[in-house]
C-alpha cells in the first residue's frame, strides 16, 4: 500500500524558546488545558514506552491520572509486562499526541512506585466496576477465553458483595519523574517547532530549540 500521498499540512501558533513558560510543568498544564477545552478524545491518553532487561522495547497506551511538579502518575497491575519491564529498567518515555491541535509532548524520565496510601486514595475514586476489574485481571497473562474473565468477575462480585472493595496488593501507581520534556508544534512545510527542556539535576530546567 502506497501512502506517499497521504499527508496533512500543519499550522499552529509558533512556538519559541522565549514564548514557552520557563517551567515545563506550567507549559504542559497550559497545553493540557487547551487539549481538554478542545474536547479531544481522552486528552490524558499517553503512550508509555519501556524496555526489558535485554533492551527490547514495548509500547502501550495508558491514562494519566494526575500530575504536578513531582511527576506524571498512572496506575496498573504490578504483575503486568510494563511493570516487569520497569522493574528491569526504570527509564521510560511518555508521548502525548494531540494531533487535532498539531501538538505532541514527549516526556523522558524514571518510573517509581507510588506509596500504597497514594494508590488506595486513587483506587477508592474508581467506579466499582473498575475496582472489581483490578481484582479480575492478571494483566498480560495468557487467558484461554473471555468466559473465564466473566466468571472471575462474578466470583469477585459475590466475594465482596455490597461492601467496600479493598486495594489489591498487586495493583498501584507509578510516578514518572521527568528529566527531559519536548514540546512539538506542527508547522507549515514540515518546519515544526520543537522546544526541549532538560533538567539540571538541581530543580532547574534549561531549554533549547531543536531542528525539526
Amino acid at each position: 500500500m502506497d501512502l506517499s500521498e497521504l499527508r496533512q499540512e500543519y499550522a499552529g501558533q509558533p512556538l519559541d524558546v522565549d514564548s514557552v513558560d520557563p517551567n515545563p510543568f506550567q507549559q504542559f498544564t497550559a497545553w493540557f488545558d487547551q487539549a481538554s477545552t478542545a474536547e479531544l478524545l481522552e486528552p490524558n491518553a499517553m503512550v508509555l514506552a519501556t524496555v526489558d532487561a535485554d533492551g527490547r522495547p514495548s509500547q502501550r497506551t495508558v491514562l494519566l491520572k494526575y500530575f504536578d511538579e513531582s511527576g506524571f502518575v498512572f496506575f496498573t497491575n504490578y504483575g503486568s509486562r510494563k511493570a516487569q519491564q520497569i522493574a528491569a529498567n526504570s527509564h521510560v518515555s511518555l508521548l502525548f499526541q494531540w494531533l487535532p491541535l498539531h501538538r505532541q509532548v514527549e516526556v523522558s524520565g524514571v518510573a517509581t512506585k507510588v506509596s500504597s496510601a497514594e494508590s488506595l486514595k486513587y483506587f477508592l475514586k474508581r467506579p466499582r466496576e473498575s475496582q472489581l476489574g483490578a481484582w479480575v485481571s492478571r494483566q498480560s497473562e495468557v487467558v484461554s477465553h473471555r468466559q473465564l474473565l466473566e466468571a472471575k468477575l462474578n466470583e469477585m462480585k459475590t466475594r465482596f458483595g455490597k461492601g467496600e472493595i479493598p486495594l489489591p496488593s498487586f495493583w498501584g501507581g507509578y510516578r514518572i519523574v521527568p528529566t527531559r520534556l519536548e514540546f512539538w508544534q506542527g508547522g507549515p512545510g514540515r518546519l515544526h517547532d520543537r522546544i526541549e527542556f532538560r533538567s539540571d539535576g538541581q530543580g532547574g530546567w534549561g531549554r533549547s530549540r531543536l531542528s525539526p
